[in-house]
């Protein structure tokens, strides 16, 4: 199976989605890019998923893990496929007010 999907983190929060793109699209065609935002501020969460056309240029953007950018260490990876099983537990849930055994 080909793998051109890629894993970017540990980039400042002040990174944005054109700076990235601008960064990975010296490696090759950039199908998607999916910078990871917090639902609450906003603002990026510092990780990122990089999509390219080919897998070969997937291969050489890995050259850009452990790269200096804004003082931090990126850190680049083949991203992984999510786990199913990892999931929502059927029949779980619940919540709500535990009000202790009853007599």
């Amino acid at each position: 199976m080909a793998q051109n999907k890629l894993y970017v983190g540990n980039f400042p929060y002040s990174c944005t989605e054109d700076q990235l793109r601008a960064m990975f699209s010296e490696y090759g065609q950039i199908t998607d890019l999916a910078l990871i935002m917090d639902r609450e501020t906003g603002r990026p969460k510092g990780f990122a998923f990089i999509t390219f056309a080919t897998q070969q240029s997937a291969e050489k953007a890995l050259e850009l893990n452990g790269r200096d950018v804004g003082g931090r260490p990126l850190k680049v990876n083949v991203a992984l496929e999510r786990d199913s099983s990892r999931g929502p537990r059927p029949g779980g849930g619940g919540g709500g007010y535990n009000r202790g055994p009853r007599y």
